[in-house]
């Protein structure tokens, strides 16, 4: 039984000491470059929808101001 415990104590403590701080760094250090990259392409997207929005507001300011000349009831219909 002692064997066994050297045996799996050894590997688990290298794992936790080494491989473990190494992987996490890693892995929460590419993390961090990714949701500084989505925030960059998230604001540029967001802009871009603004910009389609106003578009399209005008456009439909101006086919209410058509409707409105053309005919003045179409509110009501």
């Amino acid at each position: 039984m002692t064997a066994v415990l050297i045996v799996l104590s050894i590997p688990l403590t290298v794992f936790l000491l080494f491989v473990a701080p190494v992987w996490l760094w890693l892995h929460y250090g590419n993390r961090r470059r990714q949701g500084s990259l989505f925030q960059t392409q998230d604001a540029r997207r967001l802009t871009q929808l603004q910009e389609e929005a106003r578009r399209m507001q005008t456009r439909i300011r101006a086919l209410e101001d058509i409707l409105d000349a053309e005919y003045p009831d179409w509110r009501q219909q």
